[in-house]
């Protein structure tokens, strides 16, 4: 699967999060992420993509979190008044080691992604045997999805079943789901009173117009073999050859 969506800036993300608009984004999308991820304490967490609005609901107190942003969209530094754990990195060659990280928080990263399925194997072989990934994705149905004016209206928004897909195509099991933003993208002071009964109403009915999927997925640690695997070339051994001895005559 390849998408040609150019990725936001991140200068635009952090612009969106610090309005109005952003901070209910924030909030609602944070309580999923929350009810999936309870408890960090022992564990590594990589955010990827613009994770960072969330990554604080993890910093004190997982073992380590991280954050990294792809080279398209640019690097801001987290957090602000604190050493650094942000980096600029190629999605497709994260600068981790196999299995180094626990749990994986995609966020702002699969939709703007050109090769989706190259993010994720990548993101496969950094987890841990047993880690889980939580990707936070635009819902096509959604009214979010139509509108430019936040992130969640730039790149290739996915239906449920093109999630599940993709994760089953680059080894992962889905697990949980979860739906957050059933309010709609308006930012006027008035309107923003209303969303926790928007969410509210949206969640219990379990309404198809939500603005994001909150996907939850688990590394499979017994994958296939891919069939498009590069196969080295067998060279045959050569038979030795003696050369002439110096001034033998040549026939």
């Amino acid at each position: 699967m390849t998408c040609y969506f150019a990725a936001m800036d991140v200068v635009d993300l952090r612009n969106f999060y610090a309005q109005r608009l952003g901070t209910v984004a924030r909030r609602f999308i944070g309580r999923g992420i929350r009810a999936r991820w309870a408890d960090t304490s022992p564990l590594r967490v990589l955010g990827i993509g613009y994770a960072t609005p969330y990554l604080g609901l993890f910093r004190e107190e997982a073992e380590r979190c991280l954050a990294m942003m792809p080279a398209p969209q640019g690097v801001v530094r987290w957090p602000s008044t604190r050493p650094a754990l942000a980096a600029l990195v190629e999605e497709d060659e994260l600068p981790l080691t196999d299995s180094a990280v626990d749990r994986v928080l995609l966020v702002h990263a699969l939709e703007m992604s050109p090769e989706p399925a190259d993010l994720l194997r990548e993101v496969w072989r950094v987890l841990a045997p047993g880690g889980r990934l939580l990707a936070v994705v635009p819902n096509r149905r959604g009214l979010w999805a139509r509108i430019d004016t936040t992130p969640f209206g730039h790149g290739r928004p996915y239906s449920r079943s093109q999630v599940t897909a993709l994760l089953r195509e680059t080894w992962f099991t889905p697990t949980g789901w979860g739906e957050a933003l059933y309010v709609p993208p308006i930012s006027r002071g008035w309107f923003l009173r209303s969303a926790v009964a928007w969410e509210r109403t949206g969640a219990t009915l379990s309404a198809p117009f939500a603005g994001v999927h909150i996907v939850e997925a688990t590394k499979q640690v017994y994958r296939a073999i891919p069939a498009r695997r590069e196969r080295r070339r067998l060279v045959p051994a050569l038979k030795p050859v003696l050369a002439p001895a110096p001034g033998a005559a040549l026939r």
